[in-house]
């Protein structure tokens, strides 16, 4: 067999009837061969005869869709100049649309030597065992039209977005409407009992946790272990494949576009939280599994004193270069394929500092930046931000161009604070309840810059957040090191979930949950709400599960039965949020009227029913806040330029362990007062006050009230 000179655009794997063209960008490489492997394993080698500019390519007649593929890259072994080339390794191409297999932990995977998976080894010395039978292989997509069935992006707009975080696995192992078959899968999440949970709890938008192809560490592979997350990508193009229930060679594209398709039937926007930052090949001592081998000074941020060695912007051992054009153009690539040819509607970046440094240092002028902001396509589309890495100037929160969104750390950690009782008062609590100002105001940027969260993947569960002062990591196998010491947590006074149950534990730790979502969907911004947490999950003190693939990590759905008003609680709050524009504002507050004489669109209170004082905004020992949402301040307008109108709110954050009471706003405010929802019981809802009037708060509370006038 042959080649025939193909092209060299596009890059990858391009199939046509007579042939499937192979192009391969290597610059440094002396020789590129394409290796085919038969469903028994059986290698063929062909080298690309073709070079044009710094690309490989050869088109190979007779290979069909579905088969398995990779690269080996012959150039010198020098890895003191940053060169890591070993054609013993076989690479997944960058550009693959599919994989299949998985990784197996083996000292062959290594381009240097290492004698066993017990041992490091040199990674100075090349090894010239061959790796094909342990690594992943690539397959060829046939790129035939999918039946999309006349499907559109919801789009959903930002102010009214709440989003979803969620993994395909946890979501649907466990969920007693998912077949057993199916659990597990993109069909699994894309089921009508999944999707019948999803719109019924209110959210919009489902942001999935990494389905690009990943592989686990060959260390953690070795001791037992394994990557569930899946923040350790292989392939930017490929879906997840063992995310599918359909098969693995080329199947897993079409069922991932059928997930979409059927979630945006359902009116639910597509997230991917991608990881552009870092790949699966580690640091200098890691597995050679395509980039290393193909054009690792180009691919990777090396160090400029020892070239052997990566700059680690991103705690994994490596830091992809984005800033180098090649590098870049794949990032686009892979961009606008999952949305162009997969329809998913935006993206989360992980860890985006690192995305951002041109040679060393975080900017937000620099390339990357530039072209999503100049791209036709991704403008388009919601893109959020990881706003850190672990680099020196990586914590940027606040810092992103406007087309951006951002993961805000200080709205998890002030919310946290004030409901444990650790704040230095509520200066900060009524920033982030009111979108965070002091963050995305002055550059001109909107409240919906902020994605508002209390939890996410990474950290305690909701549950969990009330039920433990510290980690219990034992079950990842790193002797409890691993994950965050700094939890902002609080167990109100038993570690854990004691037996035999006590009621008023219970009740008081639930109540804290409530508080906490409360503050989060009635907060101005774009709330995320970490899967689970609205039926209760516990993930038993183990606030860093990237490991557990089991029932530490997978929701437990029989939960919802045993706290049922805590479901109820949650789809009530996004039932009020999508009714009222006034929690959901696209402009920042003023502080003063709209229309002179009448109210401030936003006024904050003391416990004593007067407008808080600079005295009080500094005072460290204050645990309440009332805040006054007038829904005739409303600043933005509508589609046609017409006024949005609402009712107007009032709600407590009341933190004190001791029951307060307070005096309402005067009559200047309101009339009078109608209990909306309280926290501390069900049976408070509808009552009336007076304007003026006194009303209790229950220690560690939330009141929402409605202004009658």
């Amino acid at each position: 067999m042959e080649p025939w000179p193909g092209h060299w655009t596009p890059l990858g794997a391009t199939y046509d009837v007579a042939a499937t063209n192979f192009a391969l960008w290597a610059p440094e490489a002396e020789q590129v061969e394409v290796c085919l492997f038969d469903d028994d394993g059986a290698e063929t080698r062909l080298v690309l005869p073709n070079r044009t500019f710094d690309i490989w390519h050869g088109a190979v007649p007779g290979v069909r869709p579905g088969q398995r593929y990779g690269f080996r890259v012959h150039g010198p072994w020098d890895p003191a100049t940053g060169r890591r080339f070993n054609p013993a390794k076989l690479l997944t191409d960058p550009y693959a649309r599919a994989v299949d297999g998985a990784l197996t932990a083996h000292p062959a995977v290594y381009g240097h030597v290492r004698p066993s998976m017990d041992e490091g080894g040199d990674h100075h010395v090349r090894d010239d065992r061959d790796s094909a039978p342990y690594v992943p292989k690539s397959v060829v997509v046939d790129r035939h039209p999918f039946d999309w069935r006349g499907d559109a992006p919801p789009r959903v707009p930002w102010s009214e977005t709440v989003l979803y975080e969620t993994h395909v696995r946890g979501f649907t192992m466990r969920h007693p409407g998912v077949p057993e078959e199916l659990r597990g899968t993109y069909a699994g999440l894309a089921h009508p009992a999944a999707l019948e949970y999803l719109t019924g709890l209110g959210i919009t938008t489902v942001e999935l946790l990494p389905v690009h192809q990943f592989v686990s560490e060959p260390d953690f592979l070795h001791r037992g272990s394994l990557n569930y997350w899946g923040y350790n990508t292989l392939a930017f193009f490929a879906p997840h494949n063992a995310y599918s229930s359909a098969g693995t060679r080329g199947e897993q594209v079409d069922e991932f576009k059928a997930m979409v398709r059927a979630l945006h039937e359902a009116g639910l926007e597509v997230i991917l939280d991608v990881v552009y930052n870092h790949t699966a090949e580690q640091g200098d001592g890691g597995p050679t599994l395509a980039y290393r081998g193909i054009a690792n000074e180009a691919y990777y941020h090396v160090d400029p004193a020892d070239r052997s060695r990566y700059l680690d912007y991103t705690g994994t051992g490596n830091t992809f270069r984005v800033a180098h054009p090649q590098v870049l153009g794949l990032v686009m690539d892979s961009l606008r394929y999952w949305v162009g040819e997969m329809h998913v509607d935006g993206f989360r970046f992980d860890l985006a500092s690192a995305l951002a440094r041109s040679m060393h240092d975080v900017d937000m002028l620099g390339s990357f930046m530039t072209v999503i902001g100049q791209d036709p396509v991704l403008r388009e589309v919601k893109l959020i931000a990881e706003p850190w890495d672990v680099g020196p100037g990586g914590y940027q929160v606040g810092e992103f161009p406007h087309l951006w969104t951002e993961w805000n750390d200080r709205y998890r950690d002030s919310v946290r604070d004030h409901w444990r009782g650790a704040a230095a008062g509520v200066r900060d609590l009524a920033f982030r309840l009111s979108g965070s100002s002091d963050l995305y105001a002055d550059d001109r940027r909107r409240p919906y810059a902020s994605i508002n969260y209390v939890t996410a993947h990474d950290g305690f569960t909701m549950r969990d957040l009330v039920s433990y002062d510290r980690k219990h990591n034992e079950a990842n196998g790193e002797e409890n090191r691993d994950g965050t010491d700094n939890n902002r947590s609080w167990n109100h006074g038993v570690e854990g979930d004691p037996v035999p149950p006590d009621p008023a534990l219970r009740e008081l730790r639930l109540r804290q949950v409530k508080n906490m979502l409360t503050t989060m969907l009635l907060s101005t911004g774009v709330p995320m709400l970490l899967s689970g947490d609205e039926a209760g999950r516990t993930q038993r003190g183990n606030n860093n599960a990237y490991c557990q693939d089991n029932e530490i990590s997978w929701i437990d759905w029989s939960l919802a039965a045993e706290h049922p008003e805590l479901l109820e609680h949650v789809r009530r709050l996004l039932r009020f949020r999508r009714a009222h524009p006034v929690v959901r504002q696209r402009r920042f507050f003023e502080g003063v009227p709209v229309v002179e004489g009448g109210r401030k669109d936003i006024a904050w209170f003391a416990p004593s029913g007067a407008e808080m004082t600079e005295t009080e905004w500094h005072d460290g020992s204050l645990r309440t806040l009332g805040m006054y949402l007038n829904g005739e301040g409303i600043r933005s307008r509508g589609v046609r330029g017409e006024p949005i109108l609402d009712e107007s709110f009032l709600l407590y954050v009341h933190a004190g362990a001791d029951a307060l009471d307070v005096r309402l706003p005067g009559r200047f405010w309101a009339a009078s007062y109608e209990v909306v929802l309280d926290t501390a019981s069900a049976a408070a809802e509808g009552r009336r006050h007076r304007a003026a009037g006194r009303v209790r708060l229950t220690g560690r509370s939330c009141l929402l009230l409605r202004v009658i006038d």
